[in-house]
């Protein structure tokens, strides 16, 4: 779920992430780093029992779903613990490290979207073949196709997608003197990300107690380029980052934000983000369905009726995950009946339910309802609609083996060189290319 945007830092940590993990593979799974929780699902206690441990990045919604919980009631014989790293950008070099080493990996192994490719070309035999396990009808056509290897290896099952809204504080919005009505916010910023910065400068003539439009202007670019038809590689697996259209218009609605006065400058998940939600800095984010539990958690109490949902200015996917089972897994038969079951669309539908985290398998989406709660936070916003409207048009996209650190490198390096920095557009842009080319060894 997770953003993948969406959760960056720069470039140049990683390869220090990696160095530091390394001495870490002599201890087990289930050790807990700095950037880490361990999280089990019951009494935590394990006597007796087989303990299945879960490595997972943010918030999967399977605690707070209560799945855990109810696996090992009906499992008495097995134990769950989640192990939790907070960012993917420390997750996956941590995840890569183990693979190689063939030991220290967790029995269940989260993969963001953006890892999914380099996972299948590069780490497709360090991972269990699930297609011999699963009916895999169950899942999108192109969500199972981004876990299947050329010689039909399926590697991981498909956990969430990402189609897109906006979320806002229509408190804030009604304070700027600009519409709260959802359908009418939808209208007015219809077909085009560009027409949402218009309305962001309105708000900024009467913006209340200082806050800012948006929180950032990365957000708007991995918004914007989740709706285009073209990322960083063409079909055929060439790098085309710096030739794409979508990025190129991505970049330059960044640029109109990062450029103005209507960004918070936050970076999204670190905790000025976090604080910056549960304060009202921002009055809008760029909203893939599973930001909505994010935010009622980070917001808080305070938050409950403030925020509403909008349709965004294009259908989009930002964001998605897959789990997996490594061949090094410990207990790798209960391990693969775990994966399974969390991933069946009776489990995603509870996890809608609780987070509205949104199904890969569209068999549970005539049952989809998002929990009372929910619904009372964002105002009766009907979020089923709203986001099963965007799941039906979202443009497929080819992500490339490096599709995560040439993210990085836009948004961490070149979009925050003009945001924070100061720099110009051009200047942010050369910083971001210099970057990528590092990654891409040239």
């Amino acid at each position: 779920m997770r953003t993948s945007i969406r959760r960056s830092q720069r470039l140049m940590a990683l390869a220090a992430v990696a160095a530091l993990t390394t001495g870490l593979l002599a201890g087990c799974a289930d050790d807990s780093d700095d950037d880490s929780s361990g999280n089990s699902g019951g009494d935590g206690s394990g006597k007796g029992r087989t303990t299945l441990t879960i490595g997972t990045f943010g918030v999967f919604g399977y605690k707070e779903a209560g799945l855990y919980d109810e696996y090992m009631k009906a499992h008495p014989e097995i134990n769950i613990k989640e192990n939790v790293t907070t960012r993917t950008d420390v997750y996956w070099p941590k995840v890569l490290t183990r693979l190689q080493a063939g030991s220290g990996t967790d029995d269940v192994q989260a993969i963001e979207i953006g890892n999914i490719t380099e996972a299948v070309q590069t780490q497709a035999n360090k991972f269990v073949d699930l297609g011999k396990e699963v009916d895999k009808s169950q899942w999108l056509g192109w969500k199972l196709a981004q876990a299947t290897t050329k010689d039909g290896k399926l590697i991981g099952l498909g956990t969430d997608i990402g189609p897109m809204a906006v979320c806002y504080r229509k408190d804030l919005f009604q304070k700027a003197g600009l519409p709260t009505d959802r359908n009418e916010l939808a209208k007015t910023w219809k077909g085009d990300w560009a027409k949402y910065v218009d309305l962001g400068k309105q708000y900024m003539k009467k913006a209340p107690g200082g806050s800012k439009f948006v929180d950032s202007a990365a957000s708007i670019y991995n918004a914007a380029l989740g709706g285009g038809d073209q990322r960083y590689y063409s079909d055929d697996g060439k790098v085309v980052w710096d030739r794409s259209d979508d990025v190129k218009k991505s970049w330059d609605v960044a640029m109109s934000v990062a450029t103005s006065d209507m960004s918070a400058k936050l970076k999204q998940f670190d905790k000025p983000w976090d604080q910056g939600l549960a304060n009202g800095t921002f009055a809008t984010v760029a909203c893939p369905a599973w930001m909505i539990g994010y935010i009622q958690q980070k917001s808080g109490e305070s938050g409950k009726g403030k925020w509403d949902v909008a349709a965004a200015p294009t259908a989009a996917n930002w964001g998605g995950s897959f789990i997996g089972v490594p061949t090094a897994s410990r207990h790798r038969k209960e391990a693969i009946a775990l994966a399974k079951w969390l991933t069946a669309p009776e489990q995603q539908a509870k996890v809608f339910a609780k987070q509205a985290s949104f199904p890969s398998t569209p068999s549970a989406y005539p049952t989809l309802k998002p929990a009372a709660e929910t619904t009372a936070y964002f105002s009766n916003a009907p979020i089923t609609q709203i986001f099963s409207d965007s799941a039906k048009t979202i443009p497929t996209q080819y992500y490339g083996i490096k599709d995560q650190p040439i993210n990085t490198a836009l948004t961490d390096v070149g979009i925050l060189q003009v945001e924070q920095r100061g720099k110009s557009p051009e200047q942010g842009w050369n910083a971001a290319k210099n970057e990528i080319k590092d990654v891409l060894g040239q």
